[in-house]
């Protein structure tokens, strides 16, 4: 797996491709996925393709592809340092097919990049966020670690359903993944 940028059990995460075009709209329009993300509304080709593109052109965004070991696409996960953020602080997310949902894929790529953001790119912080009522996407982020922070509100100028109960975000320092028993 010459193109794997980091593996674990069950899970090869790896730089995007082209022939990953067709995956990434069909997970990016299946109204399951975009629940809490677009109310259910697909994304537009158009726009799944400039997705692909910019990580194409720039793998070194955080964002993976990932695949089991057989190869079978299952959806993506990331580590980003944003450029607004404060130096050694990088946001963790990840969007599977509904199809690998409830299997511990979610959470077993989110472990392997928290620890790979903290022993090899010498991260301090890690953190998520999510709407309060993504229950399963919370269970990812406790199960990797992370600790419930703050819920907070954003003025959305089409909300959806459960945005009235707010964004949650969890967040893991380096001193809390390194503790006995972290």
């Amino acid at each position: 797996m010459a193109d794997a940028v980091l593996e674990t059990e069950r899970l090869v995460l790896r730089r995007f491709t082209e022939s990953d075009a067709d995956d990434l709209v069909a997970l990016n329009g299946d109204p399951d996925v975009m629940r809490y993300l677009t109310g259910g509304v697909p994304t537009p080709r158009a726009e799944v393709l400039e997705f692909l593109r910019r990580h194409l052109d720039h793998p070194e965004l955080g964002v993976l592809a990932a695949e089991d070991r057989a190869g079978t696409f299952l959806g993506w996960l990331s580590l980003l340092v944003r450029p607004d953020e404060r130096p050694g602080h990088a946001e963790l997310g990840y969007r599977l097919t509904r199809a690998c949902w409830g299997r511990g894929y979610a959470t077993e790529g989110a472990k392997a990049l928290v620890h790979r953001g903290f022993t090899e790119q010498g991260l301090d912080r890690v953190y998520a966020e999510t709407m309060v009522v993504n229950t399963g996407s919370r269970r990812v982020m406790e199960k990797a670690g992370l600790k419930q922070v703050r819920i907070f509100h954003l003025d959305w100028a089409h909300p959806i359903d459960g945005s009235e109960h707010g964004e949650v975000e969890y967040a893991l320092t380096r001193q809390e993944w390194e503790a006995p028993g972290g």
